[in-house]
């Protein structure tokens, strides 16, 4: 079992993250925010996909003003209390403190909040740091101000590739410099006593990503506050090599405790994202969304084709969520490794299968043929079945 790590609860408009709250999936729309009807619509299409956190791009002051009729639009269509967060970027705190009354989260990025282009090898004076440290004292008051009165959260988002080129001279391009770019943002929060934040560190790079998360972790252990962490790993790409990226830096930190909310960051379709969310935090045994498929794989022992009786089973009771179901190929291991699933599918040999509850045998010498049909009674007769819900 996952011993989480314990953060300070966050509301994020009607859904909780941190403390004792289950671990929150976020995603992001890709449409322009000009487009009102567009973001309304894919906004409700994520939530109902499962997606408990929307996050909206707000490049420009016009744009916070088109998330006013985004979450109008939404009234309208009966999710007005769908968790909204916009997302700020380049010199955002007037975006920042302009956006508050219309969502539950703002998200900003400490690398580019006071954004100062200069040349990379010029070096920083003891007094353009501390220059630049009370421009940013002095923005951010003005956004804390904001979402005080409007209660809207904040994420102190720091990416990896846009670290601040002043963070960049003090601790260079670390996992170090990541987490004093977050922790300076939030002892400035912390000193107007404004207490409503997540912290994310990404990077396109898993080992960088773990790295940053598991020192802020650490480092949470010496203050007085561990706020909300929110994980994923940025610019992951497509295909099943992004997916893989993104389930080895989250899996990771989720397996230490660490994480709250997470985004799995695909550069497909945003409705692709949700699934692997589930998935990740399926694997890692923090929710579960479907059933537990437990099959061992072919060897010569098997007394059936796994490849063709594992779809047919997972088919059969996919839609049993809450239950583990292992289809195992014969009776050397299978009991054994099984031992955990609430159901068995066990090959016997000669056509025949035996079917078990838990550890106990309850059928053998079940024909092939008719193998499911007898695991879906066995399921009926334990009062654990339900009709599947079938498409109009």
């Amino acid at each position: 079992m996952i011993d989480r790590r314990l953060t300070r609860a966050v509301h994020i408009g009607s859904c909780a993250i941190g403390g004792s709250n289950p671990i929150a999936v976020q995603s992001m729309i890709t449409e322009d925010t000009g487009d009102i009807q567009g973001c309304v619509h894919s906004i409700i299409d994520l939530y109902e996909r499962g997606c408990e956190i929307i996050r909206v791009t707000t490049p420009n002051l016009k744009d916070a003003g088109h998330l006013d009729q985004i979450r109008q639009g939404l009234k309208k269509r009966g999710h007005g209390d769908i968790p909204l967060v916009a997302d700020i970027h380049h010199n955002g705190w007037k975006i920042a403190e302009a956006v508050t009354p219309y969502v539950d989260k703002i998200r900003i990025n400490p690398g580019l909040f006071v954004f100062k282009r200069r040349d990379a090898a010029q070096e920083f004076t003891t007094q353009e740091i501390e220059e630049e440290r009370q421009k940013i004292a002095e923005h951010m008051r003005r956004v804390i101000d904001a979402c005080k009165l409007n209660g809207t959260a904040m994420r102190i988002g720091v990416n990896h590739g846009s670290l601040s080129e002043r963070m960049l001279f003090i601790h260079g391009d670390t996992p170090e410099g990541m987490v004093e770019s977050a922790l300076e943002f939030i002892d400035i929060c912390e000193d107007e006593g404004f207490y409503e934040l997540v912290v994310s560190l990404k990077a396109s790079r898993v080992p960088v990503m773990v790295a940053a998360n598991r020192l802020l972790s650490e480092r949470y252990a010496t203050r007085f506050n561990a706020y909300p962490i929110h994980l994923g790993v940025t610019e992951a790409g497509d295909g099943s090599y992004a997916r893989i990226k993104s389930t080895a830096g989250i899996a990771t930190l989720l397996a230490d405790g660490i994480g709250d909310t997470i985004r799995v960051s695909l550069a497909e379709d945003p409705r692709e994202e949700i699934p692997v969310c589930y998935e990740i935090l399926q694997a890692v045994g923090l929710r579960k969304s479907k059933v537990e498929f437990i099959a061992c794989p072919s060897c010569g022992r098997t007394k059936f084709s796994l490849t063709e009786v594992v779809p047919k089973v997972r088919a059969a009771t996919e839609h049993l969520v809450g239950l583990d179901i292992a289809i195992m190929g014969c009776i050397v291991n299978g009991p054994g490794e099984m031992a955990d699933a609430d159901y068995g599918y066990v090959g016997q040999g000669l056509g025949r299968v035996s079917l078990y509850r838990g550890r106990e045998e309850v059928r053998k010498n079940v024909p092939e043929e008719e193998g499911i049909e007898a695991l879906i009674r066995l399921i009926k007769d334990d009062g654990r079945w339900v009709e599947p819900v079938r498409a109009h």
